[in-house]
């Protein structure tokens, strides 16, 4: 019988970024990454729910479960009534 061998996550992710393939897939996604990590944390600093978040922008729950969860790609004006719903301002720039 063999042993699975548990390696955590961060191990795992170092030794995935090692392949070329992997890494530019992943850099691929990370204007995506970026995106996703912010509005989770503004949303979870400002204490609210997706479903709270949402009314605040006139949406439903599964819009902002969707942009959290990477499955769409947002339009400038729902990031801007996002930003502004959370006290933040979007900002766009090129580096």
């Amino acid at each position: 019988m063999n042993k699975l061998k548990i390696v955590s996550g961060d191990k795992m992710f170092k030794r995935e970024m090692k392949n070329p393939e992997f890494r530019n897939a992943y850099d691929a996604l990370e204007p995506e990454f970026q995106i996703a990590k912010q509005v989770i944390k503004a949303r979870i600093d400002r204490k609210l729910t997706q479903t709270q978040l949402a009314k605040r922008i006139g949406t439903k729950q599964p819009v902002i479960s969707r942009l959290e969860g990477m499955d769409s790609m947002p339009t400038i004006t729902l990031l801007k009534k996002v930003a502004e719903s959370l006290g933040k301002k979007l900002v766009i720039k090129f580096v």
